[in-house]
């Protein structure tokens, strides 16, 4: 029996998902699972993109939410964080007011590859303007936005996976 090499983005995936996983890393087979199914990279390529990106499905869907005061690509998340996105919230006191500010933080990781991905990074992120804590509410709501949320966090797993140990499908 062979030992499974850690996969740091599949931790929680059961045993056998993982030796399936490893198996395709073995036969390096990973990176055109994912090219067949994801043959395009997104052309999402810099903020004000990106920002259009998030505007449109914020609007589609959380129409009634605080409003984005910042939506950027930020090259430092993934090395800082350990994180792929970050949804931060700030209160400032100006003078006698209370001025709040939401902002949407995506890792640079998602400047390059398939929109599916960054779409369901994007769907995580708005999800938090309206749910802080990762709870059953927040998942129901980001599959309100991306019906099949959880497969497409999968596989961007995966792609994480290859990115990290064979790189890029592009």
């Amino acid at each position: 029996m062979r030992t499974l090499t850690p996969l740091k983005y599949l931790g929680a995936y059961s045993a056998s998902v993982q030796a399936q996983i490893t198996t395709m890393l073995e036969n390096d087979t990973l990176g055109s699972f994912l090219l067949k199914k994801y043959p395009n990279q997104h052309k999402i390529n810099n903020d004000k993109m990106l920002r259009d990106y998030v505007m449109d499905l914020k609007n589609k869907n959380l129409r009634k939410s605080a409003p984005l005061s910042k939506v950027i690509y930020d090259k430092k998340i993934h090395v800082i964080n350990n994180a792929l996105g970050l949804h931060t919230f700030i209160s400032r006191v100006q003078g006698s007011k209370l001025k709040s500010k939401n902002e949407i933080r995506i890792s640079e990781i998602f400047k390059t590859g398939p929109e599916a991905f960054l779409e369901m990074i994007v769907v995580h992120e708005l999800s938090h303007i309206r749910v802080k804590a990762h709870d059953k509410a927040f998942y129901q709501l980001c599959e309100h936005m991306l019906p099949d949320y959880h497969q497409m966090e999968f596989e961007m797993r995966l792609y994480l996976t290859q990115l990290d140990l064979k790189g890029s499908i592009y």
